[in-house]
Order: C-alpha cells, then sequence, then structure tokens
C-alpha cells in the first residue's frame, strides 16, 4: 500500500526570492519545489516569525508539500526578517501583500498559475484577511487557515466578553519584539525586554509573575514603544469599532470566491475564527461556490495543533486515545488536490464538518455547524446563599428556580482567581484539574447530580447571569466543568463578561451599585461527552488571571489605575432572576 505521506520528489530550495509589492517594498522568500520538470500548483505561507524556521524543518508544511508536487513559496512577512519595510505593524498589511504575492507566484516559471494559501496561527491569519479582499486575486482558488481569528477583536487582543487577553499579549509582543529591534539597530534593549519574560527567547516562556501583576498596565506602552510600538493602539481601541472592523472577517464577506477548509480545535485560543468564519461564509457569503465549498475541521487539541507529527496529546493533561491521532498534512493534500491538480480525491463528497468528540473520544461527520438538531437546554443555578467552593451547597439542575437566597463572594483584583488551563497561549494551555480553583471562596461552584445516562453537549455555550456588584465596573467569568467519578474536575470550556460591554462592545456604559444586570458570558463552543455517573458543574468568579486582564473596579479606562478596589458580587437565581448555563444537547 502506498503511503500517502511518503516524499514523491526531491525537493529544491531557492533562498531569498524577491516580490515586489504595490508601493515598492521587496518582501522574500524560499521558494521549495519538486526537483522535476514541468509547472507545478502554488501554495503561498506568508509569516512573521522567520521562514528559515520552517523552511529547514522536514517535518513542517513547506518541505512536505514541495516534495508533494507543490511549489511552496515561503515568505517573510513585511518589515520581518529577510523582508523590507518599516516599523512591523500586525494584521495591517496583510491583505494587500497576500494578494500581490499571490499573483506574483502564479507568475513564476514553476507555476501551472493555481495558487492556494497553508498556514497556522499568524500565517493562518494572513490567510482569513487576505480572504477579505474585494476583488480577491483571480489566481486564488483554494485556502486552508489553521488556528487563527476570524475577528481580531473577539479572540486575539481581546476576547469576546471585552476582556483583554492579557496572558499572551505582551510575551508574544515580546517574542516578535526582537527581530524589530534588531532591524532597527536597538539590539541591545532585548536584554530589556526579556528580563520580563520567566526564560529565555522561547516562544511558551511566559512573563515572570511579577511583570504579569505590574499596574498600570499603560506601562507596558512605553515598554514596548519601540519593541512593539502598535501596543499603544491595541491598548486605545478596547471599544469594538472601524479600527477592528476593517479586519474583521465576519464583517467583510462579499469578495469571497473560494473553498477554504478551516481548521481548529475545542481549546484553542482562536477556535472561535474556524467556527465563525465557517458559519458566517456558508450562511452570507453572496458567491455561490464559496458558500458550497467550505469545510471545518476541529479536533481536540490547544493550539499549535500537531498537524506535523500526529499524537494524541496535546492539551493539558489529557490524552484522546488513539482515534484522536491523524494527520493534518493528508487531509490538507486531498484538499489541495482535488481544487490545484483536479485530483478525484473524494473530498467534496463528504459531509462538509468533521468534529472530535471529546470524551467518547472519536471522530463525526456533520453537515453543519451547529448541528440543526441541538437541543438548547438551560441547567439553572440552586443554592440557599452557600455556593462557594465546590464544598458549598451550589447545584446545577433542569428545575427552575424559585425564591433562593442569593450568592455572594468578595472579588479582589490584587488577589485574582489563578488560569488554570483552558483555550489560552504562552500560558499552559488545555485540560488541567480545576479543584484548587474551586477551593477558593470568591468562586461560586454549581453541580449536577450524577448523570443517570449519557449526554452529549455539541455547539455554542452561553452562561445567562443575573448579577449585581458594589463596583461601577467588574468582570464575570464562567467555566463549565466536567466532574468524573473520582472528583477529577475537567475543564471543557470558559468566558468571561467586562460589565461595561453587557449591552454593546463598542459603546460601553458602566454599571449601578447594587443593580441587578443580566450577563451573557459566551463560553464559545465545544464537543463533549458526559458519560453516566459524571457531574455537570459550573464555576462562576469574576478573574481568571493572567489569561484576562483584572478588572480593577473602579470603572477607569483600560490600562489605567494603579490600585483596584474589592467589590461585593451578588449572583441571583431566582424565579425573575433565573440565571442558567444553556447547553447544546445531542440526541443520542
Amino acid at each position: 500500500m502506498v503511503n500517502p505521506l511518503a516524499d514523491q520528489y526531491k525537493v529544491i530550495v531557492e533562498k531569498n526570492v524577491p516580490a515586489a509589492m504595490r508601493d515598492g517594498t521587496v518582501l522574500k522568500a524560499d521558494i521549495l519545489r519538486p526537483d522535476a520538470p514541468g509547472t507545478f500548483p502554488v501554495l503561498v505561507n506568508r509569516g512573521p516569525y522567520g521562514k528559515e524556521s520552517t523552511s529547514n524543518d522536514e517535518n513542517r508544511s513547506p518541505r512536505f508539500f514541495a516534495s508533494h508536487g507543490y511549489v511552496v513559496v515561503n515568505q517573510d512577512c513585511r518589515a520581518r526578517f529577510e523582508s523590507e519595510g518599516d516599523n512591523y505593524y500586525p494584521l495591517i498589511d496583510e491583505a494587500r501583500d497576500g494578494y500581490d504575492t499571490v499573483e506574483w507566484a502564479a507568475a513564476l516559471p514553476w507555476s501551472n498559475g493555481k495558487v492556494g494559501t497553508i498556514g497556522q496561527s499568524y500565517l493562518g491569519a494572513t490567510q482569513y484577511l487576505l480572504s477579505q479582499s474585494n476583488p480577491l486575486p483571480p489566481h486564488l482558488k483554494a485556502m486552508s487557515p489553521i488556528s487563527a481569528s476570524a475577528s481580531f477583536h473577539d479572540s486575539w487582543v481581546y476576547h469576546t466578553g471585552g476582556a483583554m487577553e492579557w496572558g499572551w499579549m505582551v510575551p508574544y509582543a515580546i517574542h516578535k519584539g526582537r527581530n524589530t529591534l534588531t532591524r532597527r539597530g536597538l539590539g541591545d534593549q532585548i536584554a530589556t525586554i526579556d528580563s520580563y519574560v520567566e526564560a529565555g527567547n522561547n516562544f511558551a516562556m511566559p512573563l515572570t509573575a511579577e511583570a504579569y501583576a505590574h499596574l498600570p498596565l499603560n506601562d507596558w506602552i512605553e515598554r514596548l514603544k519601540d519593541a512593539a510600538p502598535y501596543f499603544g493602539d491595541y491598548m486605545a481601541n478596547a471599544n469594538d469599532g472601524p479600527y477592528w472592523r476593517s479586519i474583521n472577517l465576519l464583517d467583510n464577506l462579499a469578495g469571497i470566491t473560494v473553498p477554504m477548509l478551516h481548521i481548529s480545535s475545542w481549546y484553542d485560543i482562536f477556535l472561535e475564527g474556524a467556527l465563525n468564519a465557517f458559519s458566517a461564509i456558508t450562511e452570507r457569503c453572496p458567491d455561490p461556490l464559496a458558500r458550497a465549498s467550505q469545510k471545518l475541521f476541529i479536533g481536540p487539541w490547544a493550539h499549535l495543533l500537531p498537524y506535523s507529527v500526529p499524537t494524541s496529546k496535546g492539551a493539558g493533561e489529557a490524552d484522546f486515545g488513539l482515534h484522536a491521532v491523524v494527520s493534518i498534512h493528508e487531509m490538507q493534500l486531498g484538499w489541495f488536490d482535488h481544487w490545484l491538480k483536479d485530483q478525484p480525491t473524494g473530498v467534496m463528497d463528504e459531509p462538509p464538518v468533521s468534529i472530535f468528540v471529546m470524551g467518547e473520544n472519536r471522530w463525526r461527520r456533520e453537515w453543519e455547524w451547529p448541528l440543526a438538531r441541538t437541543r438548547y437546554t438551560p441547567f439553572y443555578l440552586h443554592s440557599q446563599g452557600d455556593a462557594n467552593t465546590a464544598d458549598g451547597g451550589g447545584t446545577l439542575s433542569l428545575e427552575q428556580p424559585v425564591e433562593e437566597e442569593a450568592d455572594s463572594y468578595v472579588y479582589d483584583p490584587a488577589d485574582p482567581v489563578p488560569t488554570q488551563g483552558g483555550a489560552t497561549l504562552i500560558i499552559p494551555q488545555g485540560v488541567f484539574d480545576q479543584r484548587p480553583v474551586e477551593s477558593r471562596p470568591d468562586v461560586l461552584v454549581y453541580t449536577s447530580e450524577p448523570l443517570r445516562e449519557e449526554m452529549e453537549i455539541t455547539g455554542p455555550i452561553v452562561v445567562e447571569l443575573y448579577a449585581a456588584s458594589t463596583a461601577l465596573d467588574t468582570d464575570f467569568t464562567a467555566k463549565l466543568v466536567d466532574v468524573q467519578p473520582d472528583g477529577y474536575a475537567r475543564n471543557l470550556q470558559d468566558g468571561i463578561i467586562r460589565a461595561r460591554y453587557r449591552d454593546s462592545r463598542s459603546s460601553p456604559s458602566l454599571i449601578v451599585s447594587k443593580q441587578v444586570y443580566k450577563y451573557s458570558i459566551d463560553l464559545c463552543a465545544t464537543s463533549y461527552l458526559f458519560r453516566a455517573g459524571h457531574r455537570v458543574r459550573l464555576e462562576i468568579s469574576s478573574s481568571n488571571f493572567p489569561r484576562f486582564d483584572r478588572n480593577l473596579n473602579t470603572g477607569a479606562r483600560l490600562g489605567e489605575g494603579s490600585v483596584g478596589e474589592p467589590a461585593q458580587q451578588t449572583i441571583c437565581h431566582s424565579a425573575r432572576y433565573p440565571s442558567h448555563i444553556l447547553l447544546p444537547i445531542i440526541p443520542r
């Protein structure tokens, strides 16, 4: 039997090939191509991390696809490494430069004129940004973005609830800022910014505890002014608005005319990108080919999923079993062979959605997302005012509350609830036992009775919370957990809402002290089978740090303020205020 992953061609590498953009800036690419006569389809791979790291790695996409009959353009983005350009500014130039690069690549002497795009994380974001060109480059025929945001205000810099993704924003800026400082002749500053990081020159290293906790946050604008001058704009644009909408795929669907294979995973910080891009294009895109030719693939891993080395792990303490071991490269090869080589791979004969159902640990194909057969079912919060900690009296059930005493806790920004895994980046990601945080009095815990039969939840999850605070602005967090018979509390998804954004992400408004408001906390989505004997748990608190920046409870603008104020938080669950989590239950 032929191994589809085995090399078909030897690979030739052309180093630092120049491509002039429309403004005259020259971007450099390594071109990896088959050592064979004739022409081939081209795959464009554009990123900011230095093309050398992927050009020279035999396990990464450029060499894999070149060895399977593709010309791969592995390009440094503008103002990065070998490419020209001043003052690197993430995201803004990627649509124009991507367009120009695709058309340049189509005219290469080894090209057959058909171009696709590949790449993960930022290299996936360059694809979503390119897709917003209207019109698209005429030679672009297919795309495969992996682990990328479609809305950069919802899962890149900020989160759907309005808090900043603090756990990765600053260390990521430091990581990329080293090259920026070197290019600007300021290499002597690298040691200074590195001093804020736990250890060395490693992308995966978070900040020190002191650096994460530093206030005011605006000091980071000055600290990063040379390494990441764009950071001040990020801080200044905490509200959703034109700054973000201009690069939001969900607002710019009109020009999308190409098939896309969207790939992500349940513990990916950018999960929203694949889910929302797939749904938006299939439901609202004007072009019929684009609507009918989208594919969605969601695995069980965290960010930087194992596309080159298949594994059952990749999300904290979880092992998802042998069924999780798949080759992303093999899947993409079938995709591009269909669209760029006109080969009968059968990829378009299959249902468009592939999801990994965790808990059951099996793949399943579906015809749409979200699933049409979903039964959205509220599980209500209950207690007699004693839901603090996992040892308290908080329960979760299908029964609607009547008259119950509200729960309360004090949220102190000086002592935030620590992040314990989840869909984050830089800091530890994925599945971890939540019992350490559930022992805190500022964490309310609501737990169901053991399930009598298995229950699958697959789809978007939201918590509808009725709450009051003594602060002018504050945060509320929610986390969905599976409590196993041995007590292990396995996190599934979490979310946050900043009170000022309860009604609008673009027009914030402060709250009135002690007044009850309704808050919708978006927990994104998951696919998970609760086994019989397991219990469903919901945690409610007001911080998840350092993943999200701390709300200081003062009502000050983001970045301002050096001292926070404790706030008394009240969570209501009654006939008038039926707080609940809405679970997407799938009949089985």
